[in-house]
């Protein structure tokens, strides 16, 4: 009888003592959970240093790494208009230590091109939040036969194939927004892709092209001493930076949309908890009076939102160049 009671005692003991482990460890598991980041943070971003992407990240960056108390560090990995920035994004761990700067080339204009890449856009990236929008600005040298869209497409249709038309390179956003300018005048001009915007810039100005789809970032320096002519912008509502130049949605081109954006993206499983965080957190500093100027002045704006408003702008960007690379029969070789 007192071997029974002894052992039920110890049964007893057993079970207080996993009840007491339980308790502790509960705690335990849970501040694991907030914990997230506990170590510094890596932002993937597809584009050199001193371009605009690099510019929305490094603002997002400071004010991050101020509010976690942990480094988020900049890694800058150029090269094939971001594909191999958005590769490493996509075959990185899901812990969270790895972010990118989701682009619209990487995720929505070379997908919708057909080409071929070593990633899924749709399924191996989490979506995070929008940080914002962009428009290109149609610009003419000084000396172009044209001045306003109107007088431009009659002058296009005159002279079709002659027009010369510089790009930051094919499939790049302002290519597309050439493309979709001529398909939807139906007309022609002669298309000259350069390795950025820098070079279109200088061609421009020097009058060895006559047109060109800039960033606002890129072309704003220029139209404010002069030394180029801004005609339109290509979102459908006018830039906050722009508000007497008109898009060309009204400017006969309904429902025209070229743009550059940038977001935060992780790979595929990414924890919903640690994406819940870092889009509360991104929205936050987006609200700061100090970052919407920051942001103003690479023309980027509407940032913020969920993960899945994120996921259907995305979706819904990739679609309407898919659309346009389909009716418009468009083939482009991005070497």
């Amino acid at each position: 009888m007192q071997k029974k009671n002894a052992f039920q005692n110890l049964i007893h003991t057993l079970i207080a003592g996993a009840t007491l482990v339980g308790m502790l460890a509960a705690p335990l598991v849970a501040n694991a959970q907030k914990s997230w980041p506990d170590k510094p943070i890596k932002l993937i971003v597809g584009f050199p240093p001193g371009g605009g992407s690099d510019a929305v990240a490094r603002i997002i960056a400071i004010n991050l790494s101020q509010m976690w108390g942990q480094q988020v560090i900049i890694d800058n990995r150029g090269g094939a208009a971001g594909t191999i920035a958005a590769d490493l994004v996509a075959k990185s761990p899901s812990d969270g230590y790895t972010l990118g700067l989701a682009h619209v080339n990487a995720m929505s204009i070379i997908p919708a091109l057909g080409q071929k890449m070593p990633y899924n856009s749709i399924t191996d990236f989490t979506p995070i939040v929008l940080l914002g929008i962009t428009p290109n600005i149609l610009i003419a040298n000084v000396d172009a036969p044209a001045k306003n869209v109107k007088d431009l497409v009659v002058y296009l249709k005159q002279n079709s194939g002659k027009v010369t038309f510089g790009s930051a390179g094919n499939g790049s956003t302002q290519h597309l927004a050439f493309e979709l300018m001529m398909h939807t005048a139906g007309t022609q001009a002669l298309h000259i892709p350069y390795k950025g915007s820098g070079p279109v810039l200088v061609d421009l100005m020097a009058g060895h092209i006559t047109y060109a789809f800039e960033t606002m970032a890129a072309a704003t320096p220029h139209i404010q001493s002069g030394k180029v002519i801004p005609m339109a912008q290509t979102r459908t509502k006018r830039s906050a930076a722009y508000p007497s130049l008109p898009t060309m949605d009204q400017l006969g081109f309904p429902g025209f949309e070229a743009t550059a954006w940038y977001g935060l993206m992780g790979p595929a499983k990414l924890d919903p908890k640690i994406v819940e965080k870092i889009n509360a957190d991104v929205n936050t500093v987006l609200r700061k009076p100090e970052v919407q100027a920051k942001m103003a002045e690479v023309g980027a704006e509407d940032g913020g939102g969920t993960p899945a408003a994120f996921a259907n702008f995305i979706n819904k960007d990739r679609n309407q160049w898919a659309k346009l690379v389909k009716d418009a029969r468009l083939q482009v070789d991005l070497n």
